[in-house]
């Protein structure tokens, strides 16, 4: 089990540079009731930090089954005008937003989809107000991990529940270089790595990138004056903030209406707490128009039909195959950590920060600019060591950017 030294290195790296907390502002912390004692040690490192309020969402997977199973159609298919509110009063005060995620891949198995899809829709469309402020970068805002019992068994099924909760940490702690001596210096170090990868892709400015990979044959255009990001993002005041921790990438957007061909997963994607496993998408002029899985079908169909939008892509992001979660061999069954291990899409919404000028656009000018949007964002993970990635300049030439799951050329 971890140490309260660990715990609280853990704790002032998602402080200082997950949302970077300034002095005199609030924090909005979304818990889970099972992490109680991490929560207070991030919430006591906040107000050392000169934290205004602190301020805690709690979550719970027991209440949210609870909730699918005997919650009536009108209430699933309702967000509450006072939660609506107290998202976007934060948002419009400039707090930071830290979500501390611990949850059962299998939480809401055997629970109708459709039921799942509605709570999600519902949700979609009431947070559109607030998402906004996370997806312009117009506040600071990140996302950790920690282990529960059920998410580490599905993880490491062949030890006892305490060796695998252990084991889980010791992996978390690892790969957000927490069992560094200095923590927040090598997060330094790495942010600065994945800004020379970015640098250099924004300095190509491909029209497009060619995907090959066993199940994968997938041409992707990318729109004029695509941005890409990846490390530290710089929130709309100027503070600098990781939006995810753990990250090993870089991503941009593609041209919704510029996507053709296949591509197939290479991990689980744990999805409204169902696995979809082993699953393709079939893409023409930039939609989704036929889809298969393995495990998990209905969930990928409610979701390519959340609205139109979902069935096309918002991100697109490059992983090597030589990251410390992949290197690792383990599968998180958790997007947080399985995104930063292979290269990644995203059905839904894009970043409109991912285009220059994008966060000051209105919806048809993003739409113009083919730029995507919907009510989801939800990243898949289709890389490996098997897959190439070619890049074709504004003048049709054909440059290596990937192969066999790595770079293919030197920004360092």
């Amino acid at each position: 089990m971890p140490t309260t030294q660990q715990l609280e290195k853990y704790a002032e790296l998602a402080i200082h540079k997950g949302v970077n907390l300034q002095k005199d502002q609030i924090l909005m912390l979304n818990a889970p009731v099972d992490g109680a004692e991490f929560a207070r040690i991030v919430a006591r490192k906040a107000y050392e930090a000169g934290a205004k309020d602190v301020h805690i969402n709690w979550a719970d997977d027991v209440m949210q089954r609870l909730y699918f199973e005997h919650a009536s159609q009108d209430v699933l298919e309702t967000v509450p005008q006072w939660k609506v509110d107290q998202y976007d009063y934060f948002a419009e005060n400039g707090a930071a937003v830290l979500s501390i995620r611990s949850t059962d891949p299998d939480n809401l198995n055997g629970i109708d989809s459709s039921r799942i899809a509605a709570a999600s829709k519902a949700s979609g469309e009431a947070m559109k107000n607030f998402r906004k402020y996370t997806m312009n970068d117009k506040i600071t805002w990140s996302i950790v991990a920690i282990p529960n019992p059920e998410w580490a068994k599905k993880v490491f099924p062949n030890v006892s529940e305490e060796e695998a909760v252990s084991k889980l940490w010791e992996q978390i702690f690892t790969i957000t270089r927490v069992d560094q001596e200095d923590p927040l210096k090598a997060w330094d170090e790495h942010n600065e790595a994945l800004g020379k990868a970015r640098d250099y892709l924004n300095k190509k400015q491909f029209k497009k990138l060619i995907y090959k990979s066993p199940g994968t044959d997938l041409e992707v255009e990318l729109p004029d004056s695509h941005v890409w990001k990846g490390g530290a993002s710089k929130s709309e005041q100027g503070t600098s903030f990781n939006a995810n921790m753990p990250t090993e990438e870089v991503f941009t957007l593609p041209h919704k209406y510029g996507v053709n061909g296949t591509v197939s997963s290479t991990k689980p994607l744990s999805y409204g707490g169902n696995l979809i496993e082993n699953f393709s998408l079939t893409f023409k002029e930039g939609k989704v128009v036929d889809f298969e899985a393995e495990t998990g079908y209905e969930t990928l169909e409610q979701l390519v039909n959340m609205d139109e939008g979902a069935r096309r892509l918002g991100e697109l992001a490059i992983v090597p195959h030589q990251s410390p979660i992949s290197q690792s061999g383990v599968i998180f069954y958790n997007t947080l950590y399985d995104e930063n291990a292979s290269c990644h899409l995203a059905l839904g919404k894009a970043y409109p920060s991912s285009i220059e000028g994008g966060a000051k656009m209105d919806d048809d000018q993003l739409d113009e600019n083919g730029v995507n949007n919907s009510i989801v964002h939800v990243d898949f993970m289709m890389g490996s060591g098997e897959l190439d990635i070619d890049g074709i300049t504004p003048s049709g030439e054909t440059e290596p950017v990937f192969r066999n799951g790595n770079w293919a050329f030197d920004f360092s």
